[in-house]
């Protein structure tokens, strides 16, 4: 089941460390402004950008494969059709427990996957919109 109600996001915005998938270097845009905000509000964000070696002074990875530290949710900056293989790599470790699809990225197919392997998926909304909206 797609996670939906308030509850259900409440208890996903209560994951302390998130990989962005995506994590962009520049200001000014959503995949590094939401990533900012999510560090103010005291999230240990893991940054995944296979260009880039930091972001906000930490270090940023080639892939979530790559990632050494425990990641509970993975938040994705990436286009729809991506979705997929980030799934795989989510569904792969054993400590992701969720999956969030930022605002505009869907892909039914792969939440499901994502789903039957036991993960909560969220698709279609901003983290930091919901984090506001019911947290902060």
């Amino acid at each position: 089941m797609p996670v939906e109600s308030d509850d259900e996001l409440r208890e996903l915005l209560a994951y302390e460390t998130v990989a962005v998938v995506g994590c962009s270097t520049t200001p000014g845009k959503a995949a590094h402004d939401i990533p900012k905000y999510l560090l103010e509000h005291g999230y240990d964000v893991v940054p995944v950008n296979p260009f880039a070696d930091e972001i906000f002074d930490r270090r940023a990875y080639d892939s979530l494969s790559d990632v050494e530290a425990e990641v509970e949710l993975v938040d994705v900056f990436r286009p729809s059709e991506e979705v997929p293989g980030i799934v795989d790599e989510a569904v792969a470790r054993d400590d992701v427990r969720a999956v969030w699809l930022q605002l505009g990225i869907t892909h039914d197919d792969a939440a499901a996957r994502a789903e039957a392997a036991g993960l909560r998926v969220v698709q279609d909304k901003c983290m930091k919109v919901e984090h506001g909206r019911l947290v902060a």
